[in-house]
């Protein structure tokens, strides 16, 4: 789920409930009325598969020890440029904004709306009345100058000069992120950066759309998803002109055989229970502090007619408030937290692999931001050398778990996993065990800056992408790949009903 400034850091580190608008059709150049006042956004709880972290960016297949394979007349590799994060501009210039925007309005069947009408009212929501200083019962940052501008500009006129353009950077997959049941078929993404912040670093903002496809067979478990794994591993081969096509079809059509496109409302946020659905998370640099946010896209029906489509702020994932670190806290989160919710994580965190510790937390103890300045979300700034009763709390839980981890680098690997640390405050943090967090481009793991590349100019990945995360997430897609009905070995992922020769 899952992102370098001139300006000087800082050392520490609803329902939309109004119906949006029908206004006059046309190029969408003319601003939506004025939305009526909006009630607090009601949270919508993420729906996570059993054997999975409720962690947006480990979880699922990737989130195990990787399997043996068994014998195999395969040998598939992959580049991962190529299948795993595409960042070259002549493919990306073909996955323009307002052509998701435009899918949305178009699958919502909403009367009236545009593109423009959905983007502007997104951004509202981060202006009063639409937002309040206080969310899920922690401190948010009312209004945002991201709020204030972006509610009233056009970002689709005059392509390629107009600095309110949101440019892709990069498509992203996540098959790593499929349950081991095989109910969706993991996460596949489109990051947009602000054309502004190319050269003014006072002006970036990014957008990140991440959706859950569903798996059309469930019953056969995760081989219904081979059609996708197969897909992104013939990229590595493919011409450009093919790329092109079959990532265009793959995004805003479907691959076929039940797969419905990536593109989906649904897989933003509107689906409910199993396969989970996914999210809209934003990366804002337009005013100190830089925050992190989290959005769903929810369609509202009015009896049996759609009446609204809306990207609504929810908390961020496996984000709790740093101020729930700190042992003297009295906030009524605090104590569950100090006591059992964070100490039974400590086993997941003492995981001594990169790649694979992990963390989850419960959605009453995420706050609505993750501010990568400042201490607001600085776990080992709140939770302080010691001692205290919540330090001997992940002491004792260290030890029960037989790992020579001190409490801080348990607390130091949980802010790795936040929004916050994983893009700023983490890069290059020693987490113990001889793990060293690498870096992000400075609050960025796709930057809008550029580098030679294959096609012409390929926007350039953050060393903690190419050096850590995409190596793991290759060996997970090959393992998955090589490892065929008839080897012998009975995959987690297999199922009786896709292979009963090995799975008997």
């Amino acid at each position: 789920m899952k992102w370098v400034s001139d300006w000087k850091q800082i050392p520490w580190r609803l329902a939309l409930g109004g119906v949006a608008l029908a206004w006059a059709a046309g190029c969408g150049e003319a601003p939506p009325e004025a939305s009526p006042p909006l009630a607090t956004p009601e949270v919508t709880p993420e729906v996570v598969v059993p054997e999975q972290s409720s962690h947006p960016e480990r979880r699922g297949i990737g989130a195990v020890a990787l399997p043996p394979q068994g014998p195999s007349a395969q040998a598939i590799t992959v580049d991962p440029r190529s299948s795993l994060i595409v960042t070259d501009d002549a493919i990306l210039k073909n996955f323009p904004l307002q052509k998701v925007m435009q899918q949305l309005v178009t699958q919502s069947a909403v009367a009236g709306l545009t593109p423009l009408a959905l983007f502007q009212d997104w951004w509202k929501m981060e202006t009063p009345p639409f937002c309040v200083p206080v969310f899920n019962n922690y401190p948010l940052t009312c209004p945002r100058v991201e709020g204030n501008t972006q509610s009233t500009v056009n970002p689709f006129i005059n392509p390629g000069v107009n600095p309110d353009e949101y440019v892709p950077t990069a498509l992203v997959n996540r098959f790593d992120l499929a349950p081991l049941s095989g109910t969706d078929c993991g996460e596949y993404r489109i990051v947009y950066a602000k054309r502004s912040g190319i050269t003014n670093p006072g002006q970036r903002n990014l957008l990140i759309f991440e959706a859950v496809l569903p798996n059309p067979t469930p019953a056969l478990g995760l081989a219904g998803c081979m059609p996708v794994a197969n897909f992104w591993a013939s990229l590595t081969t493919a011409s450009l002109a093919t790329r092109i096509a079959t990532l265009q079809n793959f995004y805003f059509t479907g691959l076929g055989g039940g797969f419905m496109p990536v593109v989906h409302y649904d897989n933003y946020g509107n689906r409910t229970g199993i396969p989970a659905t996914g999210q809209v998370r934003t990366n804002q640099f337009m005013q100190p502090p830089w925050t992190l946010r989290e959005f769903k896209v929810l369609r509202t029906m009015c009896g049996s007619v759609p009446c609204a489509l809306n990207f609504r702020p929810v908390v961020d994932s496996t984000n709790p408030a740093g101020l729930l670190f700190d042992p003297t806290s009295g906030h009524p989160e605090a104590f569950n937290f100090q006591n059992a919710q964070f100490p039974s994580q400590v086993p997941n965190l003492a995981i001594n692999d990169i790649n694979l510790f992990n963390f989850a937390s419960t959605q009453p103890e995420n706050s609505g931001q993750s501010n990568a300045q400042g201490p607001e979300n600085d776990y080992l700034f709140h939770f302080g050398p010691g001692p205290s009763a919540f330090h001997t709390n992940v002491q004792n839980a260290l030890i029960a778990s037989g790992s020579a981890l001190t409490p801080q680098q348990a607390v130091a690997r949980s802010l790795a996993l936040s929004c916050a640390g994983c893009h700023q405050f983490s890069n290059g943090a020693n987490l113990g065990g001889g793990i060293i967090w690498p870096p992000s481009l400075g609050f960025v793991h796709v930057s809008e800056q550029t580098s030679a590349g294959p096609f012409g100019p390929r926007f350039n990945i953050s060393p903690a992408l190419s050096s850590v995360f995409l190596p793991h997430r290759k060996a997970v897609l090959e393992t998955f790949l090589n490892s065929s009905c008839g080897d012998a070995i009975c995959q987690p992922w297999e199922t009786h009903a896709a292979c009963s020769a090995d799975c008997p």
